[in-house]
């Protein structure tokens, strides 16, 4: 029996992750670095920006400006304020649980926050925030959702993961946690063949827990 859902943020909760992605890609564009949009969702999702802005080095073959990640943060944060929106049926799936929930994501807490509270979510995880910057550890290491488990009180055994990407899969199964993946066309095979439970829609994904 699920004690406890711990969901993922990006892709999950709100929907931020083609306004990210087209933004990166698009200032990468302007140093030489070439890929389609289907393929950030499989190299960039659930990473931290490190090593997504490493992705971008290699494959140019030199490293971006100083200046590039506070130039990317402040362009999509602007973007967010206006453009996040939460996937579709999460409100209805969120008002029907009767059991604890918490979101644990690899982005700075204020990101967090501020997509939570464009996407009008903010009020459903006041207090339920975790952070991989609060214990410097990033997915496909699991410690965010052991974190995260601990902090609201349950073994792993009690708690499953919510996840959209190849990392946050590998992190919630190297956990030993049940983990089930938010299926969008682009992450589909590469979460079930790192063990992920998939689902398409949180109607779907309501049957399946009997919520």
């Amino acid at each position: 029996m699920v004690k406890c859902i711990i969901f993922d943020c990006d892709g999950v909760l709100v929907d931020t992750e083609k306004i990210g992605n087209e933004i990166l890609l698009s200032m990468a564009a302007e140093y030489g670095f070439e890929m389609k949009i289907e393929d950030a969702y499989s190299n960039f999702n659930g990473r931290n920006l490190k090593e997504c802005f490493l992705h971008v080095e290699n494959s140019i073959g030199k490293e971006l400006p100083d200046t590039f990640e506070t130039e990317y943060r402040e362009r999509s944060f602007e973007a967010f304020k206006t453009q996040v929106k939460p996937m579709e049926g999460v409100v209805a799936f969120i008002d029907k649980l009767k059991i604890p929930y918490c979101v644990a994501s690899s982005g700075p807490v204020d990101k967090i926050r501020l997509n939570l509270e464009v996407a009008g979510l903010l009020d459903k995880f006041e207090g339920k925030i975790f952070s991989s910057y609060q214990i410097k550890s990033w997915k496909p290491e699991p410690k965010i959702f052991l974190f995260a488990a601990k902090e609201m009180g349950f073994d792993v055994k009690d708690c499953i993961v919510v996840e959209d990407s190849k990392a946050g899969v590998m992190a919630g199964i190297s956990g030993g946690f049940k983990v089930y993946g938010f299926a969008n066309g682009h992450n589909n095979e590469e979460m079930e063949k790192g063990g992920a439970i998939l689902f398409h829609t949180y109607e779907e994904l309501s049957n399946v827990l009997e919520i």
